[in-house]
């Protein structure tokens, strides 16, 4: 698409800005490094045009503190203090998402997954945020916790100006035909490679 013009105009009724101002749904997938940061980067965007966002972090251990969200949440409050950008909301699986933690009790991960699953619809439904990053999620759909089916139709359905960007390697295919824009990260070369392994400021 040189200089941003399209390929195709299709016979779908709507004018140019109607199409260009549809909502997107993104998947980032692929073995290499890069999806979740990609995904990251767009959130920044989102945040710079004032639109709400709200991250869900699946996986990911809730002790570890990735760079993304230090720097997102810093905004959020930045947000708060000055009215710039946008709120930003951060929840994370690994700590029993911040709206129902169980302390004390063992995690069970597909119940979690199940959860964190049930408020991004109620949230799609509410209209609540404008962007919305659901990070490593297509791990819950591969090992069978939140059923593809259900997502598909749900992200599909969704009402409203939403985004969605979904990361995680092996995404599903039923997931990749219903997205309008698909990355697949491939490995050319990595430090790991050659025996290094990840550092500050680069991997998190």
């Amino acid at each position: 698409m040189p200089k941003g013009q399209v390929e195709v105009v299709p016979e779908d009724g709507l004018t140019t800005r109607q199409r260009r101002n549809r909502p997107i749904l993104a998947v980032h997938t692929g073995e290499m490094k890069g999806k979740s940061t990609a995904a990251f980067g767009m959130a920044m965007r989102a945040w710079n045009q004032g639109w709400p966002i709200a991250v869900y972090q699946f996986v990911k251990s809730a002790k570890w503190k990735v760079g993304e969200e230090n720097a997102l949440t810093a905004l959020g409050r930045l947000h708060e203090q000055t009215g710039e950008g946008a709120p930003v909301v951060w929840h994370k699986m690994g700590s029993g998402w911040s709206w129902s933690r169980r302390q004390g009790t063992d995690v069970d991960h597909a119940a979690d997954a199940a959860e964190g699953w049930a408020q991004i619809k109620r949230d799609l439904a509410a209209e609540a945020y404008r962007f919305y990053v659901l990070d490593e999620f297509t791990y819950p759909l591969k090992w069978g916790w939140v059923d593809v089916d259900d997502v598909v139709t749900t992200l599909r359905e969704r009402p409203g100006n939403q985004h969605v960007v979904i990361t995680g390697r092996d995404a599903a295919p039923a997931l990749v035909e219903a997205a309008d824009l698909v990355v697949e990260m491939t490995k050319v070369k990595h430090p790991m490679d050659a025996g290094q392994k990840g550092q500050r400021g680069i991997e998190w």
